[in-house]
């Protein structure tokens, strides 16, 4: 349960992401540049790595949020077909997506079995991923998208992965992968759906979160070891990438 009220930069995941409104003030949530409503009659669904930002219209919004990886989906669902891909970014909330909202909800709320949240979570995601497709018109086969092939990309996916705490500028990226920064930048985006900067700042958000969750670093030492100046700039990108301060969800975190 997230309540939303700082605008979120433009960021990623490597999990499929569901938004769903459930009190307080409206919302616009931006995917891939399209900008879509979040209130109680209409649910946002993110694709993996697929680039989004998030923006209170007023006051304070409360939604449930989840995350599902890819692989738990389809370990789910044996008769899958194809991996987690939402056909249309906005789902309509019919009443059986309301019942299972309210159940989910009420069972984070509650501290509910576990479970019987998984089942509750499956049905979820299944029903809204077939909603999306339902609502958006396209066959599921024209929508598949082809995985990344090219080697420059994949060998800046290693530089990135390698250097993530140094200082390594996109220029020095571009160079190694042979390419100017501007043909640099429409390649990788074209292959993987986000810019080299978001792709950099989501793997620098996990190790974040990896480290505040499984490590005693304290939030200084970790900004320093991911490549930060200061504790402060380290705080303003936390807060900007996962939308609380660090020192917020570590607490929250140990008390959940």
């Amino acid at each position: 349960m997230y309540r939303l009220d700082k605008p979120f930069v433009t960021h990623a995941h490597r999990e499929g992401h569901l938004i769903f409104y459930i009190d307080g003030g409206r919302a616009l949530t931006r995917v891939s540049e399209r900008a879509f409503r979040c209130g109680p009659d209409f649910g946002i669904a993110i694709n993996p790595w697929e680039p989004h930002s998030f923006e209170p219209m007023d006051e304070a919004c409360l939604c449930l949020v989840l995350y599902i990886k890819p692989t738990w989906f389809l370990d789910h669902s044996v008769s899958a077909e194809f991996a987690l891909s939402f056909g249309s970014s906005q789902i309509r909330v019919t009443p059986c997506l309301s019942n299972l909202r309210q159940r989910l909800t009420g069972l984070l709320l509650d501290d509910g079995g576990r479970q019987q949240f998984d089942a509750l979570l499956y049905n979820m995601t299944r029903i809204s991923f077939d909603q999306s497709w339902q609502d958006h018109g396209q066959r599921l086969v024209d929508r598949t998208s082809s995985h990344f092939c090219d080697f420059r990309v994949r060998k800046s996916l290693r530089l990135i992965r390698d250097h993530l705490t140094e200082d390594f500028e996109m220029e020095q990226y571009a160079k190694e992968a042979g390419l100017s920064r501007p043909h640099f930048f429409k390649l990788f985006k074209k292959q993987m759906g986000i810019t080299p900067n978001v792709y950099q700042n989501t793997l620098r958000s996990e190790q974040a979160i990896e480290d505040l969750l499984s490590t005693s670093k304290s939030i200084t030492e970790i900004g320093y070891d991911l490549g930060f100046s200061s504790q402060a700039s380290f705080t303003r990108f936390f807060t900007s990438n996962v939308g609380i301060s660090p020192s917020e969800y570590r607490r929250v975190s140990q008390t959940a």
